[in-house]
């Protein structure tokens, strides 16, 4: 638990703030997602998989994905020389998390309709 006092700034004073920061940058719960449910898998294979995402932008996620601990890269030498990535068991621990989560996505239907909602109001509410 992170000790607080008068003079820590809200986004410290959170508990829960550094634990967002890890997990749930852009990247990180699609790859994660994707090397929990396929396993090992290579650069390309997650490339593949995840199609929306530059090789740039993968290459840093899993980086810093590995740097975090979440996910553990293996160098197969050889010729071609091979590289696997796996999530790690630190990065499995964040499963009942992720269940949690994805047991909420019900209620993105009532998100929706609090936007459409919100929307509706604040375009009767304008003067163009």
């Amino acid at each position: 638990m992170i000790e607080t006092t008068a003079e820590t700034p809200p986004e410290l004073a959170c508990p829960i703030a550094p634990v967002v920061d890890v997990v749930f940058s852009r990247w990180t719960t699609p790859i994660l997602w994707v090397l929990h449910e396929h396993g090992r898998q290579r650069f390309v294979e997650l490339a593949r998989r995840i199609t929306t995402i530059s090789p740039k932008v993968l290459t840093q996620g899993l980086r810093r994905l590995e740097r975090d601990g979440l996910v553990v890269r293996t160098h197969h030498g050889g010729v071609p020389p091979r590289v696997e990535y796996e999530i790690s068991e630190l990065g499995r621990s964040l499963g009942p998390l992720f269940a949690s989560l994805a047991e909420w996505s019900a209620n993105l239907a009532e998100v929706e309709r609090a936007r459409v909602d919100y929307d509706a109001r604040q375009r009767g509410g304008r003067r163009d």
